[in-house]
């Protein structure tokens, strides 16, 4: 009698979707399977709870584990749910497809097959070719970025190919050539994809305009722009990343970004350390460093959040990048290879509080190769002042 009561549980909780598509009203404990392959469960449905769209940032607990019951993988053991951009492609295809199910509050199991997986890669824990199935569950969900209601506005044409469209307009100064700038934006290919997005990442950037530091479009474009403006900027190639492939940016590529101008101020002028009088010690790879102000502040160490201030030089005195003009300071975490080898042993020697010179030879620095504005083999000065470590 059980085995049967077993079987007719089986056949009622299979229901094959031919198109793809869940019906609009779904059951729990029914197996729903979509045309690509993914199979979805759902123990909870909350339908009165909205579902998360294509961009939408979710938040979801989860366990992975394989058929044979294996966990490879779990949020829920870590403590802590795992957050993702929907439809992006920062996860496995199954996931992107069956959280898009989802309402908020929802739990469900994924059978994903090794098509929508990991397919033949070997992934340590998860075997070439293994089916997947993650229990999940849709914690919370924000909106993500939409682009600009561009709709009636007017497109403005420049000599160098460049066009803008101002979508709102704000009260405050004009961006001159030269200022500082704090900017959120969101970089979309033409056919809309976005490739990067300040907002996203809820950090908004501040770069010097009109010298060089980004892209000829950004630098022409946002002279044009007010605090407070949002608009729209068309970006033909030539005034973007040119003819050479950039990181996710094919080569050629005409870029669309939306602006929102937030602060506009002169750059203040940084003094070079004086170090006149003062010792310069040399560690056993080659850097040297020339301790400016002392202080019995919070040491620095390997695997901490350091937030510092600094400008760069190169040895004839002249600046190549400097956080003081921008106004704003960086933060990195120590010896984890997020900065030059020169920076994450010179600061690791620093407490919150002091100021220092650090030289750092080519090897420690950039290399024998050209970067950026700094030429193969520089050795390069940078005085540095330890904000905070964390």
């Amino acid at each position: 009698m059980k085995k049967i009561i077993i079987l007719l549980f089986i056949i009622m909780t299979t229901n094959v979707i031919v198109k793809g598509q869940l019906p609009s009203k779904v059951e729990k404990n029914k197996v729903y399977t979509t045309s690509s392959g993914l199979q979805i469960m759902f123990t909870e449905i909350y339908p009165e709870n909205k579902k998360p769209e294509n961009g939408d940032k979710v938040k979801v607990h989860y366990i992975g584990k394989l058929t044979n019951d294996t966990v490879f993988d779990s949020s829920v053991k870590r403590g802590t749910p795992f957050s993702f951009i929907l439809g992006r492609g920062n996860v496995i295809k199954g996931w992107d497809e069956g959280i898009a199910y989802l309402h908020k509050g929802d739990k469900a199991v994924l059978t994903i097959p090794p098509s929508l997986g990991y397919a033949d890669k070997n992934m340590g824990k998860i075997p070439p070719n293994s089916t997947l199935i993650f229990t999940v569950e849709l914690i919370d969900f924000t909106e993500g970025v939409k682009p600009y209601d561009t709709k009636g506005k007017d497109t403005v044409s420049l000599s160098s190919g460049l066009k803008y469209i101002v979508v709102s307009k704000g009260k405050g100064i004009r961006v001159d050539s030269g200022m500082n700038v704090k900017v959120h934006y969101t970089g979309y290919f033409e056919d809309g994809k976005i490739f990067d997005s300040s907002v996203e990442r809820g950090e908004a950037i501040t770069l010097p305009i009109g010298k060089g530091k980004v892209i000829k479009g950004w630098d022409e474009g946002i002279t044009y722009l007010c605090v407070g403006d949002k608009a729209r900027l068309l970006i033909p190639y030539y005034l973007a990343f040119g003819e050479k492939a950039q990181g996710a940016i094919p080569a050629k590529s005409n870029l669309v970004f939306d602006v929102e101008i937030i602060k506009a101020e002169k750059p203040i002028t940084p003094e070079p350390f004086k170090v006149i009088g003062k010792d310069t010690i040399t560690t056993i790879s080659g850097l040297k460093y020339v301790i400016v102000k002392d202080s019995a502040g919070v040491q620095a160490a390997v695997g901490k959040t350091v937030k510092v201030h600094y400008t760069g030089y190169f040895t004839n005195g002249s600046i190549f990048d400097s956080s003081f003009e921008r106004g704003e300071p960086i933060s990195f975490v120590l010896g984890h290879g997020q900065v030059i080898p020169g920076w994450d042993e010179g600061i690791a020697l620093m407490k919150t509080g002091e100021k220092v010179r650090l030289i750092v030879p080519y090897q420690l620095g950039y290399g024998e190769k050209d970067y950026q504005t700094i030429p193969g083999k520089s050795t390069l000065i940078f005085d540095v002042e330890l904000l905070d470590v964390n």
